[in-house]
């Protein structure tokens, strides 16, 4: 398994928000042959801004990202 390495820190595939990981399954052909395969979370590098006004970056799964987007709006809207 590879994992990318930042300042001597192993991160995993998983996004720091939700905790969204890999999954396991088969790949099956038409002979109904099963090998093991894993389908990894789309993860993607964003920076955010914590209380204190200091930048950190995280990776965060695209369907988190999706759906944050959907709550500011949602918040945004109940605003106005």
């Amino acid at each position: 398994m590879r994992s990318t390495s930042t300042e001597g820190i192993i991160m995993s595939r998983k996004c720091e928000i939700t905790g969204k990981g890999p999954l396991v399954g088969n790949n099956v052909s038409h002979a109904n042959n099963k090998t093991k395969r894993r389908q990894l979370p789309n993860l993607r590098s964003v920076k955010i801004t914590l209380e204190d006004g200091t930048t950190k970056r995280v990776r965060v799964a695209a369907s988190t990202l999706r759906t944050m987007k959907k709550k500011a709006a949602q918040a945004a809207a109940v605003a106005n």
